[in-house]
């Protein structure tokens, strides 16, 4: 009997070829980053959060998750703290768009047809939708026109009730969440054992100006590397960002996909 889990390469492969050859099992692929996120937290929090939405996504629509992507596009100074951050590790956008396209294309060779991109890191998105422009591309030369893919942010399915829930004091917006309450919140539901909270640093969000400068001035990012305080974070806010986010992708698939 073939092991059941969710993850694609914990699979052998003859068990594998049966789910994908004829198309209709999606395969998920986690996209993150190794970047700095504060004091309070490790560098893998961009992989480990989408890894989690796509294994109960994957659990509830059928589906199979890859091996994530473990290096993202370079971190902005204005989203992520910036890249000359010791510890962020960073791609080139070509690299990205390079590896990315040849999974893509690895995938479909296997008899794939839904693929859906669940992104953890916010600099990655258009590096996404590149690979994936190249991919469908090339796999068309070869003839095969009947693949779909979808990409999300798990974050995007945080609609403003749940907002109001999670920043009853005010929110200043996703570009300033940077190992603020939402990452905080998720990593304290998932991993409490990475998150110290007490090494957390609670200082205003920075106030950029509405423009950028390369090479970059590190004095505009707060000293900490986070670009909101994580004060307000708390296990139970993480329990209802993981149900509402699990929720929203399950649907979004559901009506792309076709699955149950």
């Amino acid at each position: 009997m073939s092991r059941q889990t969710p993850f694609a390469a914990e699979l052998a492969w003859p068990d594998y070829d049966r789910r994908v050859r004829g198309g209709a099992t999606p395969i998920l692929i986690p996209i993150g980053s190794m970047e700095q996120h504060g004091h309070h937290m490790p560098m893998h929090v961009d992989v480990l959060l989408p890894t989690e939405f796509a294994r109960r996504v994957a659990e509830a629509v059928g589906a199979l998750v890859a091996p994530p992507f473990t290096y993202g596009y370079k971190s902005h100074q204005k989203s992520g703290g910036g890249n000359h951050l010791p510890g962020t590790t960073s791609l080139d956008g070509a690299t990205l768009v390079s590896a990315l396209r040849d999974v893509i294309k690895e995938f479909a060779r296997h008899g794939v047809r839904r693929i859906c991109l669940v992104n953890g890191h916010f600099e990655n998105s258009w590096f996404i939708v590149e690979g994936i422009d190249l991919a469908l591309r090339e796999l068309r030369w070869d003839g095969i026109d009947d693949m779909k893919i979808v990409v999300l942010s798990y974050w995007d399915f945080v609609d403003a009730a749940t907002i109001a829930r999670l920043y009853p004091n005010g929110f200043t917006g996703w570009d300033l969440e940077h190992g603020g309450v939402l990452e905080t919140s998720l990593m304290m539901a998932l991993h409490p054992e990475l998150v110290e909270i007490e090494r957390a640093i609670d200082h205003e969000p920075p106030s950029f100006p509405p423009y950028d400068v390369y090479p970059v001035k590190p004095e505009w990012t707060p000293p900490s590397g986070t670009l909101s305080s994580p004060r307000e974070a708390s296990p139970e806010k993480g329990e209802i960002l993981l149900e509402v986010c699990t929720g929203g992708i399950v649907n979004a698939l559901r009506a792309e996909f076709s699955v149950t």
